[in-house]
């Protein structure tokens, strides 16, 4: 299950990378400070954190993207998947970090880049259902440090501020606005 959700999130990252126009590249994204470059890195360098390794960069962001997908996808194959790993929110198997840290970060800074290249930004219900789901049932005192800039390390922020949408907003938004996008802002 972990693995299955973790291929069609990556398949779906995988494709809005593929697609990203050359020029639009330093496109500004919705993360503070990041441009369309800058997500897809993050992304890399997270899949990286989660294996305990650092990804091989080529310069080529869609060939490193699947060279860092390979190893997680490796890593769910095999018996690391169920060994237990220390993580800032206590211990777990590698299998469910992947899916509460990188897995999740690929549908979100999915959103990101399709956002700020001009592409579809439709999050499937499923994922809006889950990833609402998971953000929503984090502890207040918990919430406060995964919105505080730094708390997890250095440049780490787990979600902004949350952002208000309207009482009518989409489930889509809603999640958006809770994580700290803003989903009514226009896109690049």
């Amino acid at each position: 299950m972990i693995a299955d959700r973790y291929r069609a999130r990556a398949d779906a990252f995988e494709a809005k990378v593929s697609n990203v126009p050359e020029d639009q590249w330093d496109n500004p994204s919705p993360c503070a400070k990041w441009t369309a470059r800058e997500v897809v890195d993050h992304v890399i360098d997270m899949h990286g954190v989660m294996l305990g390794v650092a990804i091989p960069r080529t310069g080529d962001l869609l060939a490193d993207f699947r060279e860092a997908r390979r190893q997680v996808q490796q890593a769910l194959a095999s018996g690391r998947a169920t060994r237990e790993v220390s993580t800032p929110v206590g211990a777990m198997t590698l299998a469910e970090h992947v899916d509460r840290v990188v897995s999740d970060d690929l549908v979100l800074h999915g959103w990101d880049l399709a956002r700020a290249t001009g592409q579809d930004e439709t999050i499937p219900a499923e994922d809006v259902q889950r990833l609402w789901a998971t953000a929503t049932a984090v502890p207040p005192e918990l919430m406060q440090r995964l919105r505080t800039p730094g708390a997890f390390g250095p440049g780490i922020e787990v979600y902004g501020p949350e952002v208000p949408v309207p009482e009518d907003a989409s489930p889509q938004d809603r999640l958006l606005g809770y994580v700290g996008r803003d989903p009514m802002s226009k896109s690049s």
